[in-house]
């Protein structure tokens, strides 16, 4: 790694904090939007305000867990084909200040997470303090194989949590889903793991650049992957059977969309690699789009006639 090149320039210091990212707080979404459903009354005037703040210290967090990322990666990215050319690798940032960023951004977060609620707070330090697990030593579960995967991808129901919270607290939301949300992020890192595993080529090298890659083999990492698809999948058939049973239209094109998924993760040099790329595969963006609309219409909808269906017929 190169020695720091001390330039003036902000430009090095906003990418490592991976701004593009904050995509993934979309994840957020849909803990508000059943938060909405089950309890309606929550919509109140200053919501609109509430759920920026939450966007807000969601995007702060994820940005100071993103700079100790780059920290603390910078001699394995320099091993990477793609990642070598990130500003730490390059020799573009002062490692002080970078620390130093890394503490402020978790500091805005907390601010404007206390600006909401202590349950939403909570939350806020609990995806801050997994990033610390994620990426320092001598803990550092990135580098643990599976645990990697299910360390990194618990986020995704933390989000969950904070879209529920940042808007209400009376209530928890449900733990199936909570578990569904989960899994469903774990499948999508071990794609992600599989395809860089594919691109890189080179056993030896992987394992040079990821420590957990000297455990996994193709054939494992796509075994995970079934794995966590069908845990998924299972959860989310709880949730749908004790909450709301129309959603169950929506599971063909659920799995239809798993399916396509690996299928991308398969490609050469996936874009599954970078999510934030994702909107280059504009057919499959646009059945995610059709999905949310099927899921979103079944969540209006009521079918009486539908529970006779699936009554007890046999005592257990």
């Amino acid at each position: 790694m190169r020695n720091p090149i001390i330039s003036g320039s902000l430009t090095p210091y906003i990418k490592i904090a991976r701004i593009d990212h904050w995509f993934k707080n979309v994840f957020m979404i849909p803990g508000i939007f059943i938060a909405v459903l089950a309890e309606p009354s929550v919509i109140r005037l200053e919501l609109g305000v509430v759920l920026f703040l939450a966007f807000l210290s969601a995007g702060f967090i994820a940005s100071s867990n993103y700079v100790l990322n780059e920290i603390l990666d910078a001699e394995k990215d320099a091993k990477h084909p793609v990642k070598c050319l990130r500003p730490i690798p390059m020799g573009q940032v002062s490692l002080s200040l970078a620390y130093a960023q890394w503490i402020v951004l978790a500091l805005l977060g907390f601010i404007v997470a206390d600006m909401i609620n202590f349950h939403f707070l909570c939350m806020v330090l609990f995806l801050w303090v997994m990033g610390g697990l994620y990426n320092i030593p001598p803990i550092r579960t990135k580098d643990k194989p599976y645990l990697d995967v299910l360390s990194e991808s618990v986020n995704n129901p933390i989000r969950l949590l904070l879209g529920w919270y940042a808007v209400s607290t009376i209530t928890i939301p449900p733990v199936s889903l909570v578990f569904a949300y989960w899994m469903v992020g774990a499948f999508f890192m071990a794609v992600k793991r599989l395809a860089e595993y594919r691109t890189i080529n080179d056993p030896k090298r992987a394992e040079a650049y990821r420590n957990s890659f000297g455990h996994y083999t193709e054939e494992r990492l796509l075994i995970s992957i079934v794995y966590y698809a069908v845990t998924f999948g299972l959860f989310m058939g709880i949730f749908l059977i004790r909450y709301k049973m129309e959603l169950i239209f929506s599971i063909p094109f659920i799995a239809g969309a798993i399916a396509w998924y690996i299928k991308i993760g398969f490609k050469e040099n996936s874009c599954t690699q970078y999510p934030e790329k994702l909107y280059k595969e504009k057919s499959f963006v646009g059945y995610l789009i059709l999905c949310g609309v099927i899921f979103v219409t079944l969540l209006m909808v009521h079918f009486p006639w539908l529970p006779a269906f699936f009554e007890k017929t046999i005592a257990l």
